[in-house]
């Protein structure tokens, strides 16, 4: 059995005890020491490949340890006949671009393992299942917002808050009205339904939470729709709200925890295109339902439950987290799992494995088991607060760019500009006769947040916390989202007023946030691109000081001489790099 590994790390193997590679303290040293290889470049010069290497930690180990620990896990956790299968899997963990040269192999592993490096888009029907029906979960989303949207247009009139001849809300009080019964699904979303994820998730698991939740969803749009007063309308999205805040912190964690590292950010993604699907088909029911008279904003609100039904019936057929069942103790149940979503049994081996591997290393870091004490150790550990520093950014972002006031107001907006009720909708739906610049500038701009922050907030925020924290960041997270967005969907009925910013001083308002947001993203939002959700623990481990340092005086100038000044320069080197990554570099 070759031993494929560096000579570095075959001389650190030293009393066979697994160093602590969870520790910042060990990949400083790391880092400092012998990880900064390097490469020649044409001009004969030696340029450094990387500041901070993500190293696999089973390459520490010999590859007869290797195994004898996979057989091991396997025999001590109901799973003995698949303790051989897991002594081959550790050795493909252990260098998975390498399993050619693992003679343990047989001829179909071999096979399912070159067929998944040569296909990306490689995995098994219940992989695809699973994240079709997490992506339903997020249509309910922009389902729910879009009912609003089309609402707005007429329930303040049918509760006295609007003139019944033009629509127009009354100024003063009714402005604040509309705007919490708009924000309150939002505010309650983010102060209360993202932080009982935790105890839902611990009792119900990834799958139960989901159900509870779309039953949630199923029965809040039809409660809104039979509202007889604001105050009744208020109650009942103020509880479709928790429902909201509990499904968006736990659906993009149960598809990253799925998903392959290789595609699970694309998979992720449908998160964000099917919220605009959802936003998308609202407006086609607001079109739909639009010449029923008076009822027609009952029917816009209540046809939001369509999506969560599908979400909740759909649900029983997917199967449990595989991390959730190893986190609580299940393994066995766990890799039975894992086999439902992979394409093959050594892909599932594999895999499992390698995230037992650093789980076991994510305990001994643990502070406390307490919700709080896992809450606390999001600000507290350095690790886990970078990845808050991320994920707090990118979500708070998203907000900050305004987009929450087209989901809401477009038609209002539209409106305000001389457009009918009915040309309102359609326009909001993207159709109509004429195209006028603020429609068109609405439209430009919903096309550059579907690009950036549209799609990449959840999905980062999902996968960027260790295991053992998962729910508390990720709660935290959409609690920071949700809030902004019923702060901006609060405040701005009452910004475009004529006597307060009027409609281009609220705009232009939020084009400043986004300035902001920028720099944010630019000191705090790190690289996890095809790097397993273990891996991750790594790329945290860079200080933020020496994170921002780099992109401030290396990354920025190279990125301005290059594609502003147009010079032909070489890249710098990456102050984060996969391991194997490097060792290409380096062989080329």
């Amino acid at each position: 059995m070759a031993d494929h590994s560096s000579p570095d790390l075959q001389n650190e193997k030293t009393d066979g005890r697994p160093p602590d590679y969870s520790s910042p303290d060990y990949y400083h040293e790391k880092t400092t020491a012998s990880s900064q290889p390097e490469m020649a470049d044409p001009t004969g010069r030696r340029q450094s490949v990387a500041l901070n290497i993500v190293e696999n930690p089973l390459r520490r180990f010999s590859p007869e340890k290797t195994v004898a620990d996979a057989r091991l896990f396997a025999e001590s956790h109901d799973m003995s006949e698949h303790a051989d299968l897991f002594g081959r899997a550790a050795l493909v963990a252990r260098n998975p671009d390498s399993f050619d040269n693992i003679t343990e192999l047989d001829g179909q592993e071999r096979e399912a393992l070159t067929y998944e490096k040569n296909h990306k888009w490689h995995g098994s029907k219940m992989l695809w299942y699973s994240i079709s029906l997490c992506a339903i979960g997020a249509a309910t989303q922009g389902w729910d917002q879009t009912g609003s949207n089309g609402a707005n247009l007429s329930f303040p009139a049918e509760f006295g808050l609007a003139d019944p001849e033009t629509q127009e809300v009354y100024p003063g009080r009714p402005e604040w009205i509309v705007g919490v019964v708009n924000a309150i699904i939002f505010l309650t979303a983010g102060l209360i339904g993202a932080f009982i994820v935790d105890p839902l998730n611990h009792y119900f698991g990834r799958r139960g939470e989901i159900f509870i939740t779309a039953c949630i969803l199923t029965a809040t749009p039809i409660g809104s729709g039979f509202a007889q007063s604001w105050q009744g309308l208020f109650a009942a999205r103020f509880v479709m709200g928790i429902g909201i805040g509990a499904k968006n912190a736990t659906v993009p964690i149960y598809s990253a925890e799925m998903a392959p590292a290789r595609i699970r950010g694309a998979l992720v993604m449908f998160w964000q295109l099917w919220v605009v699907a959802g936003i998308f088909l609202g407006f086609c029911a607001n079109v739909i339902v639009k010449d029923t008279g008076d009822i027609s904003w009952r029917l816009q609100l209540g046809s939001a439950f369509i999506p969560s039904f599908i979400l909740g019936i759909g649900i029983f057929f997917c199967p449990e987290s595989p991390r959730w069942l190893m986190k609580h103790g299940q393994y066995a149940k766990g890799f039975r799992s894992m086999v439902r979503l992979r394409a093959h049994p050594i892909i599932a081996a594999r895999d499992f494995y390698y995230s037992n591997v650093i789980y076991a290393e994510e305990l001994k870091l643990a502070r406390g088991a307490g919700y709080f004490a896992r809450l606390w150790d999001c600000f507290a550990v350095p690790r886990i607060r970078r990845a808050n520093y991320g994920a707090s950014t990118v979500m708070i972002a998203q907000q900050m760019c305004g987009i929450n006031i087209i989901s809401f107001y477009s038609s209002s907006i539209f409106q305000r500009v001389g457009y009918t009720a009915e040309q309102a909708l359609y326009a909001s739906l993207g159709r109509g006769e004429q195209i006028g610049p603020v429609v068109l500038f609405v439209y430009l701009f919903t096309i550059a947040y579907s690009l950036g922050e549209g799609p990449v907030a959840f999905q980062y925020s999902a996968e960027v916390f260790p295991t053992i924290q998962r729910e508390q960041g990720m709660a935290w997270a959409v609690c920071i989202n949700n809030t902004f967005a019923g702060i901006l969907s609060l405040t701005f009925p009452r910004m475009q007023s004529d006597d307060v910013m009027t409609p281009t001083g609220a705009f232009g308002f939020y084009a400043g946030l986004n300035l902001a947001a920028w720099f944010m993203v630019f000191c705090f939002v790190r690289e996890t691109k095809q790097l397993t959700l273990e891996e991750l623990d790594q790329v945290f481990s860079v200080p933020t000081s020496k994170f921002i340092n780099h992109e401030l005086t290396v990354w920025l100038p190279w990125f301005l001489k290059r594609y502003i000044l147009r010079k032909n320069i070489a890249k710098p080197p990456q102050i984060i790099e996969k391991e194997d990554k490097v060792k290409e570099l380096i062989d080329e």
